[in-house]
């Protein structure tokens, strides 16, 4: 399945949901994807993951780097994993998990929260 970025704004955040595999090959995708929302001067930025089933370390190295644009810029970057997900079990987060970055994000179950300045995000 090909990697798709749908991008749309919820306040004063700019929600990217990808679906798909980010791998190697796709990762460049959400990378430049992160890269224009900042260009057009958005600098807080959700990425929801909840349609992500494999992400390998390129992926992850994605995620990390556009974290740190994100703090370069004086913004936020805020992770979704499924409902669960974040706290048993989405690829993602074992992926995370296992390489020992899951705790350099912060991360909610669904739209909603990650865009809602009162919510806290899930433990990691």
């Amino acid at each position: 399945m090909a990697l798709k970025v749908d991008e749309t704004e919820q306040g004063d955040w700019t929600v990217l949901r990808i679906r798909g595999e980010l791998d190697l090959v796709s990762s460049p995708v959400v990378r430049q994807s992160v890269h224009d929302a900042v260009a057009e001067g958005q600098h807080d930025v959700v990425l929801d993951l909840s349609d992500v089933f494999f992400c390998d370390s390129s992926g992850v190295g994605v995620l990390i780097a556009s974290r740190r644009l994100m703090k370069s810029c004086g913004g936020r970057l805020r992770l979704i994993l499924p409902a669960r997900g974040a706290e048993d079990g989405s690829h993602v987060n074992k992926v995370l998990g296992a390489l020992g970055v899951r705790r350099l994000f912060d991360v909610y179950p669904d739209t909603l929260s990650a865009t809602d300045e009162e919510c806290r995000p899930l433990s990691a």
